[in-house]
């Protein structure tokens, strides 16, 4: 089967990186040589650490052998699959799926890792609507377990099945929604990291003692804020937003503290500072 991912990013580079691992041919495009070469280098890290504990079965260099790395489109013409996995911007994706529409094999199935832009809309700009579907991955990739397939309104029922069976065959769990905004998983969980900024901004407690409550009392791995500056500020602004419009309920307003904190460029790991300070 021939894998193609459409950024080198985080989330692109973890996904292309898994399915050459599945023992997929992958083909992998960013907009920029330097992108693609810093996506390269970060993968070759990720399976050194693997092969270092013994969790590959193939050596790191057969697991590269089965990738290519292009600034071309054109590459993808053959493509059984492609998941796209650039930034979250409804207009750059929906052009970005015209393009490919064009250019895939006409029985290719396309795909987006999108965390809360509607599949069906994505889908139609697509021009293969029945052949669209959702793959939203966890990050980081090659760690976490879940795949949340989120179906649109035309997807059928034989790119649902060749989807969900993909992503068993690179090891994850699937599980099925439909779309609405959010999903499941942000649509529950981007609330919740609302709240907790909601707290902070009201002085309920502090941010140390908001995530060690939520740690501790419901036995979370990693605390609201702490999730909050990992994921990225703006990430969860630009989700909130999204809920906020697409379901029309003032529950799904953000907090005022995280539009803020966006405007001051404090989005957290990512520009060194959120609600903690990172080196």
């Amino acid at each position: 089967m021939k894998f193609g991912v459409i950024g080198a990013g985080q989330m692109g580079g973890g996904i292309a990186q898994v399915a050459a691992q599945s023992g997929f041919d992958v083909v992998v495009h960013d907009q920029k040589q330097e992108f693609l070469d810093r996506g390269r280098g970060v993968i070759e890290g990720s399976l050194g650490k693997l092969h270092e504990k013994g969790k590959l079965t193939d050596p790191p260099e057969a697991v590269l052998g089965r990738m290519q790395f292009t600034t071309s489109l054109q590459d993808f013409a053959d493509c059984d699959l492609v998941v796209e996995a650039i930034v979250e911007n409804e207009a750059i994706k929906k052009e970005l799926f015209r393009q490919l529409g064009e250019i895939v094999k006409p029985e290719g199935i396309l795909a987006s890792n999108t965390s809360s832009i509607p599949i069906t809309a994505l889908a139609t700009a697509s021009g293969r609507p029945t052949q669209f579907i959702g793959m939203h991955f966890m990050n980081p990739v090659p760690l976490m377990q879940l795949v949340e397939v989120i179906r649109g309104y035309q997807t059928s029922d034989d790119t649902a099945r060749f989807v969900n069976e993909t992503a068993e065959k690179m090891g994850k769990t699937p599980l099925s929604c439909n779309d609405y905004p959010g999903f499941v998983s942000n649509r529950i969980l981007m609330p919740m990291l609302n709240e907790a900024i909601q707290c902070v901004m009201e002085g309920v407690a502090e941010p140390e003692a908001i995530d060690g409550i939520m740690k501790m009392g419901m036995n979370h791995p990693m605390g609201p804020l702490t999730l909050a500056d990992f994921i990225g500020l703006d990430t969860c602004l630009a989700i909130m937003e999204v809920l906020h419009q697409g379901l029309g309920d003032d529950k799904y307003r953000p907090s005022p503290l995280l539009r803020k904190m966006v405007q001051a460029g404090l989005l957290g790991r990512k520009s060194g500072e959120g609600f903690y300070k990172y080196n």
